[in-house]
C-alpha cells in the first residue's frame, strides 16, 4: 500500500493531517496514539469546510495555554521516551531532525540552539507525530509525492516578515520539484515541508495502480486555488515487467528539412534518448510538418529538451512525465556460420526471442549478396540455438 499526495496546493502540518482522516483515520484512533507522547494540554477537532467550493476535512489542534519553546533536543527526548510505536517514532524524529538542521542553517545557528517556537508548539508537534501515526494506521509503506506548489509574496512570523517559502522551507525542499504559482500566500509551510522531506520515498507522478480511499486535507485559509492537499490511497498492481518512469518530449516543426530532421534525430539517440522518432501532421494554415517524440530519463529531460531545440529550431518542446513498462532484456555477441552478431534476449523457456542487431544484419548480406531477410532469418535461429545450448548446460 502507498499514499500519493497531489501538493497542486502546497503541504502543511494540517493539510496532511486532515488529508489522512479524510483518507480513513479515525479522529479517535488518532487521539489514541497521540496519549502516547504523554504531552498534555491539547484537543483534536475534525470538521468539514469547503475551500474554493471544493470539500475538505479541516483538522484543527487546541491548545490549553501558551505552550513554551522547545529545542530540537527537548523535542527529541519527548518523542524517543514515549510509547509510541518505533515506526511512529522514527518517522516524527526523522521530521523534525530536517527541520532542526533547516531552521539552524537559515538562522545561522548550531542546530542544539535552535528553538522552534511556532513549530515547537504543541499544535506543530501533534500534526507531526499525528501524521506518522495516521500513515502508519493506514498500512502506508511508501509515500509518493507530485511537485509541490509554494506560493509567492511574503509570510508574518516570530523572526519577522520573512519571503515565501521561508528560508528553512526553501532549504528543506531543496532538490525536490517545486513550483511558485500565482497565489500569493505560504501555500507550504516549514512544518508542510519536513513532512515531505522526512516521508515521502520519490517524488513523480502517481504511477499505475488501484485507487482505494481519497482524503482531502483542508488548510485554514482560503485562496483563489483551493487550499486542500489530496491524498490517494494507491495499491500496486502487479506487471510482469517493471515500470520505469520516462520523460515523453515533443514538438511539432514545419520549417526543417527531411534529411536535417532525420539527422537530428539520430544526433538526440546518440545523446542519450531512449528512443526517438518522427511521424507527419497538419499544421497550422494546413502546412504539412513533422512531429517529433523523444522519450527520455527523467534526469536527462531537460538536457535533451535543449538538445531538442537546438538541433531543430523549434520554439518550444511539451514534456510529459509517464510510465512504461521494461521488458527484461539483454544484448549479446553470439559466434554464428556468417560471423560474430550482436542479438537481443528477451524472454524466456518457450517464450525466449532473439532479434539480431539490424546493423549487423545489412553489413553480412552486403558482404555476403545475400538477402537481407534471409540473412536475419538465419542468424535469429543460429542464435536461438546457441542460447538454447547455453542454458542447458
Amino acid at each position: 500500500m502507498f499514499a500519493y499526495l497531489d501538493c497542486f496546493s502546497g503541504a502543511s502540518g494540517d493539510k496532511f493531517l486532515g488529508a489522512l482522516v479524510g483518507a480513513g483515520v479515525s479522529l479517535d484512533d488518532l487521539r489514541d496514539g497521540l496519549a502516547g507522547l504523554g504531552l498534555a494540554g491539547w484537543t483534536l477537532v475534525a470538521e468539514p469546510v469547503r475551500r474554493a467550493g471544493l470539500a475538505g476535512c479541516l483538522v484543527t489542534v487546541g491548545v490549553e495555554a501558551d505552550p513554551p519553546s522547545r529545542t530540537w533536543r527537548d523535542i527529541e527526548a519527548l518523542i524517543s521516551d514515549s510509547a509510541l510505536s518505533e515506526a511512529v517514532k522514527r518517522r516524527a524524529l526523522a521530521a523534525f531532525r530536517v527541520l532542526a538542521e533547516a531552521e539552524a542553517k537559515a538562522h545561522g545557528v548550531p542546530v542544539a540552539d535552535v528553538h522552534f517556537h511556532e513549530v515547537g508548539a504543541v499544535d506543530s508537534i501533534i500534526d507531526i507525530v499525528g501524521c506518522a501515526i495516521g500513515l502508519e494506521l493506514l498500512g502506508v509503506d511508501q509515500v509518493w509525492s507530485s511537485p509541490v506548489r509554494l506560493g509567492y509574496g511574503t509570510v508574518h512570523t516570530r523572526h519577522g516578515v520573512l519571503p515565501v517559502p521561508a528560508p528553512a522551507t526553501a532549504e528543506l525542499l531543496r532538490g525536490i520539484p517545486t513550483y511558485a504559482g500565482d497565489v500569493e500566500g505560504e501555500l507550504t509551510t516549514p512544518t508542510g515541508a519536513a513532512l515531505l522531506r522526512a516521508f515521502v520515498d520519490r517524488f513523480a507522478p502517481m504511477p499505475p495502480g488501484t485507487a482505494i480511499a481519497e482524503g482531502w486535507g483542508a488548510g485554514s485559509r482560503d485562496y483563489p486555488v483551493a487550499n486542500l492537499l489530496r491524498l490517494t490511497l494507491v495499491e500496486g498492481v502487479e506487471t510482469a515487467a517493471p515500470l520505469e518512469e520516462v520523460a515523453v518530449l515533443e514538438t511539432t516543426v514545419d520549417h526543417i528539412t527531411p534529411e536535417h530532421l532525420a539527422a537530428a534525430v539520430d544526433i538526440l539517440v546518440d545523446l542519450g534518448a531512449l528512443d526517438a522518432w518522427t511521424r507527419p501532421v497538419n499544421m497550422k494554415k494546413h502546412r504539412l510538418g513533422a512531429e517529433l517524440t523523444v522519450i527520455a530519463r527523467p534526469t536527462e529531460a531537460e538536457r535533451l529538451s535543449d538538445a531538442v531545440i537546438l538541433h531543430t529550431g523549434t520554439l518550444g518542446v511539451r514534456r510529459t512525465m509517464t510510465w512504461r513498462a521494461v521488458a527484461p532484456r539483454e544484448q549479446l555477441t553470439v559466434t554464428t556460420s556468417l560471423g560474430d552478431v550482436r542479438v537481443k534476449i528477451s524472454g524466456e523457456g518457450d517464450g525466449l526471442r532473439v532479434r539480431p542487431e539490424n546493423d549487423d544484419v545489412v553489413a553480412i548480406a552486403r558482404a555476403t549478396g545475400r538477402p537481407v531477410d534471409a540473412v536475419a532469418r538465419l542468424l535469429a535461429a543460429e542464435a536461438l540455438g546457441a542460447l538454447r545450448e547455453r542454458d542447458s548446460r
